[in-house]
């Protein structure tokens, strides 16, 4: 048998099976480039992420913890950005697909699909737009930087921890453990809690008649002290600071302690600190009176009556105002 045999043969073939073989080259064609795509975006993902890692020393727990600010950033958006692109490869290998496999099969149910695509397009579109406007808003999130896997934030319609960046919806999960999916299209603002600093924030009240320069600073005395300390050193960024006298009333002053922290560490320094101020505090002795303590004026040998509630003309109340401080989430 020459060649020329053997290869009118192997045409015959070809044209009586061709359309199972189409639609098995695409098949394999399909599943070799999204494994080849993918694989190139996971190497690429390790590659810097690894790199950041080598170069800052750190270990992969520590690299959302103690390791400078600019190191952890690559790291969450390069993660970040492998996401979205796992899922733009997905989304685009199946689609394209699923039109050669249709153009195979019947070459005509294209112009057909064309048209019928043309005819439901002007009823579809409005729902399509909110499709659209949800894949677009996600990519300008990532690219710009806004938002990352592992970035503490609040969206609006959920406050928590970044757990996956999808084209269409981002997954938080709020302190509660409650994971909420946020359509991208929704999400209108986005407060990062995770890039760069953040403040602690603790309101401090005390009674009127209190020596305010003496209170002021034990506070300083007892953060700065705190900040020194070698388990805080390197999660408190600057000295803490007196903000002075935040508000006046009748029943109690506020005074305003600050203190400028890294991200991760917000928390543990905002609980730590308040322990050690209501300590120092009770070193002074100062107090506040009780929420139910009313004292009578106007009468013989006043005293004080815990419960009750005097005519309005002849006593007065006092209140411990909320002691308030930074708000985080873990």
């Amino acid at each position: 048998m020459d060649w020329n045999t053997i290869w009118a043969n192997f045409n015959s073939f070809l044209n009586d099976y061709r359309v199972p073989i189409s639609i098995l080259v695409i098949i394999i064609g399909a599943i070799v480039l999204r494994g080849i795509l993918l694989f190139t975006v996971r190497r690429l993902v390790d590659q810097v992420v690894n790199g950041v890692k080598k170069k800052q020393n750190v270990t992969d727990t520590q690299a959302l913890n103690a390791s400078p600010l600019a190191a952890v950033r690559i790291v969450q958006r390069t993660r970040t950005l492998g996401t979205v692109l796992t899922n733009v490869i997905n989304v685009t290998i199946v689609v394209v697909g699923v039109i050669l496999l249709v153009n195979t099969i019947d070459p005509t149910v294209l112009g057909s699909l064309a048209l019928l695509t043309a005819a439901l397009g002007a009823g579809l579109g409005f729902g399509a737009q909110n499709i659209v406007k949800d894949v677009l808003n996600g990519l300008f999130m990532v690219f710009e930087d806004q938002l990352g896997v592992g970035d503490v934030v609040d969206l609006g319609p959920a406050t928590g921890v970044v757990e996956g960046v999808g084209i269409r919806v981002t997954q938080v999960r709020d302190v509660n453990g409650t994971l909420w999916f946020v359509r991208n299209g929704e999400i209108l603002r986005v407060g990062n809690m995770s890039q760069g600093w953040a403040r602690v924030i603790i309101d401090l009240a005390i009674p009127y008649d209190a020596d305010l320069d003496v209170v002021q600073d034990k506070i300083l005395e007892t953060a700065v002290t705190m900040s020194n300390e070698p388990k805080w050193r390197s999660r408190v960024i600057e000295k803490p600071e007196i903000w002075g006298l935040e508000s006046i009333s009748a029943e109690a002053l506020v005074i305003r302690v600050v203190v400028k922290t890294r991200t991760s560490a917000k928390d543990d320094v905002a609980r730590d600190l308040r322990i050690r101020l209501k300590r120092a505090l009770d070193e002074l002795d100062v107090t506040l009176p009780s929420l139910n303590t009313v004292v009578l004026s106007g009468f013989e040998g006043a005293t004080s009556v815990k419960g009750a509630r005097p005519p309005r003309t002849k006593s007065v109340a006092t209140s411990e105002p909320t002691q308030s401080g930074s708000k985080g989430h873990n």
